[in-house]
């Protein structure tokens, strides 16, 4: 809705104002009395955030010309990507030594300094002067909220109501969909005032890109949620560490913008997104090798290659996408880009965490078959845990209790190594969604930013 509200409002002040209300509710967080408050603020904080990515890139993509845009977006995905390297680094140092109150106030001083300079240095540009934003589509409005709101309910509940074998679950599924398809229709022949002009995808790269982003969504969030999961559920590291060993591929991803912005002056920017594909497949790849033995070090390599592919991908990709749009329709097609990727995201990280449960059973009933007393080496293991445990005994030994006690440690082997193969799989389907998206680029236009015909001028 932010190319609705831009215009309606003017750009400037609906930023500042976004910005407001983000370091306001940010405050309030960190004074919450209890869950209810906490939860309450936090929905403002994502309705005073959800709105600076798209206006931000709506601005860079007016502002610079076809030729210089790519590294306008590589300097601007500097700002984007630092929050997730410092983000579970500190965060995870504030949670574990200070009070949790704290990874919300901490938004507070650099939130100002933006807000300040937000209102020193923007200003509308004059066509959106002359533009008039029609009345609020109410039906619209409440299509898309109805459809959304359903959605998310059902992908956050989904995995632990398990899924449409509940028929809440269904019920939500059916709403969510026919408030979609009745918003799709309504927007596109019903009013002449959208609050979403959806007409937006009648641009091949737009439409192609947007698929694009919303496949990379599924990954890229899912790997994200799974990689710190793996390092504190299998391998016993705290917050802090899991953001020390994380933090290296964001470093790699803001290198690798920087790369690929300069990069497109001179290559097809289809080729610089397919090496990135590629060298992120080869990260989630090897991650799918994992073991319960992985070092650190191991860890953060294979987070770096990861990293650095997909800073390969977003700018160039980014850039594609918005190149072709009008003016006229860059806040519209910003919102749009970013709903489909965060709407990607939150159905991969639902897909990842529900593969990751069957995956783990599935494995954990195969392994089962090997926990007899006919397989010689279960055998072997199980009579040698029993015997050291009888030895340690400070009291008088009891065999019974020592055998017991041995197959229970047995069995938690068993369910970690359970999990680890369920992790291995999903890095595994991951990499071959990654791999699947290299054939699509194709479908987009070939050209660097040199040769962009530059219909942001008109």
């Amino acid at each position: 809705m932010t190319g609705w509200f831009g215009i309606r409002f003017g750009r400037k002040r609906f930023f500042l104002f976004c910005q407001a209300l983000f370091i306001l509710s940010s405050m309030a967080c960190g004074m919450a009395p209890n869950l209810m408050f906490l939860v309450f603020f936090r929905v403002l904080q994502g309705a005073g955030g959800g709105a600076l990515v798209p206006i931000s890139q709506a601005i860079l993509m007016e502002t610079f010309p076809p030729a210089q845009q790519g590294m306008a977006m590589a300097l601007f995905g500097v700002g984007v990507m630092f929050g997730p390297i410092i983000g579970p680094t500190l965060g995870g140092y504030i949670t574990d030594n200070y009070n949790w109150r704290w990874v919300f106030y901490i938004n507070l001083p650099v939130g100002i300094v933006a807000l300040i300079l937000g209102y020193l240095l923007l200003s509308d540009p004059p066509y959106l002067k002359r533009l008039k934003a029609g009345k609020l589509d109410t039906f619209g409005l409440a299509a898309l909220c109805v459809a959304v709101g359903c959605l998310q309910v059902m992908l956050d509940k989904g995995e632990r109501e398990d899924w449409f074998n509940t028929d809440w679950i269904v019920y939500l599924t059916l709403v969510s969909l026919v408030a979609f398809i009745v918003f799709g229709i309504y927007e596109l022949y019903y009013t002449k005032e959208p609050i979403v002009d959806l007409r937006v995808f009648k641009d091949n790269n737009f439409r192609v890109g947007t698929f694009l982003m919303f496949n990379l969504g599924l990954g890229l969030y899912g790997g994200i949620a799974l990689i710190p999961l793996y390092l504190q559920s299998l391998m016993g590291y705290d917050a802090f560490k899991a953001g020390l060993a994380t933090a290296p591929g964001g470093l790699a991803t803001i290198i690798a913008m920087q790369i690929a912005g300069n990069a497109m002056r001179y290559v097809d920017s289809r080729l610089i997104i397919g090496i990135g594909l590629l060298i992120s497949a080869f990260g989630y790849h090897e991650m799918s090798s994992f073991t319960l033995d992985a070092s650190f070090a191991t860890v953060a390599r294979y987070r770096i290659v990861q990293g650095f592919g997909m800073g390969m991908i977003f700018v160039p990709l980014t850039t594609t996408i918005l190149s072709y749009i009008p003016k006229e329709r860059m806040g519209n097609a910003t919102g749009v880009y970013n709903f489909f990727r965060n709407l990607g995201g939150s159905i991969g990280i639902s897909i990842v965490t529900t593969f990751l449960s069957r995956r783990g059973q599935h494995h954990q009933a195969s392994l089962v078959h090997h926990y007899t007393p006919f397989n010689l080496t279960f055998s072997d293991r199980w009579s040698s845990i029993s015997g050291t445990l009888t030895n340690l005994a400070t009291q008088a030994a009891d065999p019974l209790t020592a055998s017991k006690r041995a197959l229970g440690l047995l069995y938690n082997q068993l369910l970690e190594q359970s999990s680890m193969l369920a992790f291995n799989d999903c890095f595994w389907m991951i990499t071959i969604d990654f791999l699947c998206l290299v054939p699509i680029l194709a479908l987009l236009k070939k050209g660097t930013a040199e040769q962009k015909p530059g219909l942001l001028a008109h």
